[in-house]
């Protein structure tokens, strides 16, 4: 709560900062005993939000009506250096093999030469820790390849590679689902992830079994907005305000973007602003494609060139649940689902600006996906802690918990 998480710094506070005397009954433990401490109970220390979360129910702080989900990207405790993929991977291995055929060639030179033996043991020593380091490399290629992972970071292996503001390094995605009515965290999460893409479905899901109770409504930015994910929570019955990507860029649409082309549910086909049809061509994982029926149309049209310059005339796609998109965008548009909308910044956004600015913290200390969501519970902890103690005032506080 007060930003100071380093265990040697803790260690230190024990001896002056009385609010950590009292609260350690005037025990002194030492840095290592507070890091191992630390290091083997994650499991537990992961559920110490949940514990809270239930006591703000009680204390009726948290309603669990409308939630607000948002993630941060955190620094993992490791270096980006040590992240590998498999370009990365495949030149130090050709530069191995290049420094072995050195070694060995100056190897054979020396011997030629009849020089000291102290070199040729040298040599030996460099060509040992070359095949050392070549058993190494391939070894994390047979990985990434088993694994069909695209990186992997030798220090912490269950980071990954991420890119925001500040650049690129090793870390999680810190998400947080926030309650509306005091702003007080009611579930957090860690994951391996450098978007929010796939995330808003399992972590709503997350903030409701504790809540025991479906949230009447559930809010994000566009980095959640997945159509199948955010169908998943829709399909409960539950409000989702989440705008599409389209609607966060607020781009007007071009004369003949996608939008412009009318689509006939009976016919099942596109119908473009000169009133040609696109017929279903075919599909892939995604979407159904739709051609214009003639290519000779597009050619003979006096906006060939502008609306495409293919040789096959013009394409658009279809989403499979193009419908669900569509509900969902006008749910966003509706003048409730604004105001909804406009609160998410102060609700959900503020308790990171707590952590990352007030409490200092730039990067996990722990390593592994326990230990970070381990660290991410305590941080969601104290900031309902702090903010527990701005509503009430210690004495109520104290005596609410009696």
């Amino acid at each position: 709560s007060y930003g100071i998480r380093s265990s040697r710094k803790l260690e230190r506070a024990v001896y002056h900062n009385l609010s950590f005397i009292w609260l350690t009954s005037g025990l002194k433990p030492d840095h290592k005993t507070i890091a191992e401490f630390r290091r083997k109970n994650r499991t537990s220390l992961a559920k110490v939000l949940k514990q809270c979360a239930y006591l703000c129910i009680q204390l009726n702080l948290i309603e669990g009506n409308t939630l607000f989900l948002d993630g941060s990207k955190i620094r993992a405790n490791a270096s980006i250096k040590n992240t590998w993929d498999k370009k990365k991977a495949q030149r130090a291995l050709k530069h191995i093999d290049q420094r072995i055929a050195e070694i060995l060639s100056q190897c054979d030179t020396i011997d030629e030469a009849e020089k000291a033996d102290g070199s040729l043991v040298r040599m030996d020593e460099s060509l040992k820790d070359q095949k050392v380091l070549k058993a190494k490399v391939q070894s994390i290629l047979k990985e990434l390849e088993e694994e069909k992972q695209k990186s992997l970071n030798t220090t912490d292996p269950d980071c990954t590679r991420i890119n925001s503001l500040s650049g690129t390094h090793a870390g999680y995605n810190f998400q947080s689902v926030v309650d509306e009515k005091h702003g007080l965290i009611l579930s957090t999460d860690v994951v391996s992830e450098n978007n929010d893409l796939y995330q808003f479905a399992q972590q709503i899901n997350q903030a409701n079994e504790l809540l025991e109770h479906k949230c009447q409504v559930a809010c994000a930015d566009s980095g959640y907005a997945t159509t199948k994910e955010l169908a998943k929570i829709d399909q409960q019955g539950i409000l989702v305000v989440v705008p599409s990507q389209r609607q966060a860029s607020q781009k007007k649409p071009l004369p003949f973007d996608k939008e412009q082309f009318t689509y006939d549910k009976i016919n099942d086909c596109f119908i473009c602003p000169n009133g040609h049809q696109l017929l279903f061509s075919s599909c892939n994982h995604k979407c159904n494609i739709y051609q214009i029926s003639d290519k000779k149309l597009c050619f003979n049209c006096s906006h060939y060139g502008t609306c495409t310059s293919s040789k096959q005339g013009r394409k658009v796609t279809r989403i499979f649940a193009e419908e669900i998109r569509q509900k969902l965008e006008a749910q966003f548009r509706e003048p409730r689902s604004q105001a909804i909308y406009r609160k998410r910044k102060e609700k959900v956004e503020h308790p990171f600006g707590h952590i990352k600015r007030n409490l200092q913290v730039d990067s996990f200390l722990l390593r592994g996906i326990e230990g970070v969501k381990a660290e991410a519970s305590i941080l969601g902890t104290c900031f309902n802690l702090v903010r527990m103690i701005t509503i009430f005032g210690v004495s109520s506080l104290v005596s609410m918990l009696k």
